[in-house]
Protein backbone atom coordinates (compact mmCIF):
# COMPACT_ATOMS: atom_id res chain seq x y z
CA UNK A 1 0.00 0.00 0.00
CA UNK A 2 1.31 3.54 -1.04
CA UNK A 3 1.89 5.60 1.73
CA UNK A 4 -0.38 8.24 2.34
CA UNK A 5 1.28 11.29 0.59
CA UNK A 6 2.18 9.25 -2.22
CA UNK A 7 -1.55 8.22 -2.46
CA UNK A 8 -2.62 11.81 -2.35
CA UNK A 9 -0.07 13.33 -5.06
CA UNK A 10 -1.35 10.60 -7.32
CA UNK A 11 -4.70 10.93 -6.43
CA UNK A 12 -4.02 14.81 -7.57
CA UNK A 13 -2.02 14.19 -10.58
CA UNK A 14 -5.21 12.25 -11.41
CA UNK A 15 -7.68 14.83 -10.42
CA UNK A 16 -5.68 17.34 -12.53
CA UNK A 17 -5.80 15.16 -15.64
CA UNK A 18 -9.47 14.78 -14.89
CA UNK A 19 -10.44 18.43 -15.01
CA UNK A 20 -8.20 19.16 -18.02
CA UNK A 21 -9.86 16.43 -20.22
CA UNK A 22 -13.18 17.78 -18.55
CA UNK A 23 -12.50 21.66 -20.46
CA UNK A 24 -10.66 23.06 -17.71
CA UNK A 25 -7.45 24.99 -17.51
CA UNK A 26 -5.25 24.66 -13.87
CA UNK A 27 -4.58 28.18 -12.56
CA UNK A 28 -2.68 26.80 -9.41
CA UNK A 29 -1.73 23.35 -7.67
CA UNK A 30 -1.63 23.81 -3.41
CA UNK A 31 -2.27 27.52 -3.38
CA UNK A 32 -1.38 29.03 0.33
CA UNK A 33 -3.30 31.89 1.26
CA UNK A 34 -2.83 32.11 5.40
CA UNK A 35 -4.00 28.87 6.74
CA UNK A 36 -5.12 27.46 4.17
CA UNK A 37 -4.11 25.18 1.00
CA UNK A 38 -6.72 24.93 -2.09
CA UNK A 39 -5.31 21.85 -3.89
CA UNK A 40 -6.42 22.89 -7.08
CA UNK A 41 -7.59 26.18 -8.60
CA UNK A 42 -8.62 24.92 -12.25
CA UNK A 43 -10.90 27.54 -14.69
CA UNK A 44 -13.57 27.15 -17.34
CA UNK A 45 -14.60 30.05 -19.00
CA UNK A 46 -15.96 32.08 -16.45
CA UNK A 47 -16.23 29.45 -13.41
CA UNK A 48 -13.60 29.00 -10.94
CA UNK A 49 -13.45 25.74 -9.37
CA UNK A 50 -12.06 25.73 -6.09
CA UNK A 51 -11.14 21.31 -6.00
CA UNK A 52 -9.94 19.78 -3.09
CA UNK A 53 -8.94 16.23 -3.70
CA UNK A 54 -9.63 13.42 -1.75
CA UNK A 55 -8.29 10.21 -2.32
CA UNK A 56 -8.93 6.99 -0.48
CA UNK A 57 -8.72 2.84 -0.39
CA UNK A 58 -11.85 2.41 0.24
CA UNK A 59 -14.97 3.86 -1.02
CA UNK A 60 -16.35 3.74 2.54
CA UNK A 61 -16.53 8.14 2.35
CA UNK A 62 -19.80 8.95 3.99
CA UNK A 63 -20.99 12.50 2.43
CA UNK A 64 -18.72 14.65 1.48
CA UNK A 65 -19.22 17.25 4.21
CA UNK A 66 -17.91 14.96 6.64
CA UNK A 67 -14.23 14.94 5.02
CA UNK A 68 -14.36 18.45 4.50
CA UNK A 69 -14.86 20.44 8.05
CA UNK A 70 -17.12 23.94 8.19
CA UNK A 71 -13.62 26.05 9.32
CA UNK A 72 -11.63 24.33 6.67
CA UNK A 73 -14.36 25.49 4.47
CA UNK A 74 -14.52 29.34 6.19
CA UNK A 75 -10.44 28.77 4.71
CA UNK A 76 -11.06 28.04 1.54
CA UNK A 77 -13.21 30.48 1.00
CA UNK A 78 -10.83 33.15 2.35
CA UNK A 79 -8.20 31.85 0.17
CA UNK A 80 -9.76 32.15 -2.97
CA UNK A 81 -11.35 34.95 -2.87
CA UNK A 82 -8.43 36.79 -2.37
CA UNK A 83 -6.93 34.73 -5.12
CA UNK A 84 -9.48 36.31 -7.15
CA UNK A 85 -9.12 39.91 -6.18
CA UNK A 86 -5.88 39.51 -6.14
CA UNK A 87 -5.41 38.35 -9.68
CA UNK A 88 -8.87 40.68 -11.15
CA UNK A 89 -10.84 37.76 -12.24
CA UNK A 90 -13.93 38.25 -13.09
CA UNK A 91 -15.19 34.34 -12.49
CA UNK A 92 -18.25 33.24 -10.39
CA UNK A 93 -16.80 30.45 -8.04
CA UNK A 94 -17.35 27.02 -7.37
CA UNK A 95 -16.04 24.83 -4.69
CA UNK A 96 -15.74 21.05 -6.00
CA UNK A 97 -14.59 17.89 -4.36
CA UNK A 98 -13.28 15.32 -6.62
CA UNK A 99 -12.93 11.86 -4.66
CA UNK A 100 -11.22 9.13 -5.44
CA UNK A 101 -11.05 5.45 -4.43
CA UNK A 102 -8.12 3.55 -5.60
CA UNK A 103 -7.56 -0.04 -4.63
CA UNK A 104 -7.05 -3.92 -6.14
CA UNK A 105 -10.41 -3.36 -7.40
CA UNK A 106 -9.40 -0.62 -9.92
CA UNK A 107 -9.48 3.52 -9.67
CA UNK A 108 -13.07 5.42 -9.29
CA UNK A 109 -12.95 9.40 -9.82
CA UNK A 110 -16.77 10.81 -8.71
CA UNK A 111 -16.59 14.87 -9.29
CA UNK A 112 -18.88 16.38 -7.13
CA UNK A 113 -19.41 20.08 -8.43
CA UNK A 114 -20.66 22.66 -6.05
CA UNK A 115 -19.75 20.33 -3.07
CA UNK A 116 -20.52 22.87 -0.27
CA UNK A 117 -23.83 23.38 -1.38
CA UNK A 118 -24.73 20.53 0.95
CA UNK A 119 -24.10 22.48 4.19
Amino acid sequence: MADHNALGQEGEEMAVAFLVKKGFHILERNYRFQKAEVDILAQKEDILAAVEVKTRSTPDFGDPQEFVKKKQINLLVKAVDHYVNDNKLEVEVRFDIIAIIRNKAGTRIEHLEDAFLHF
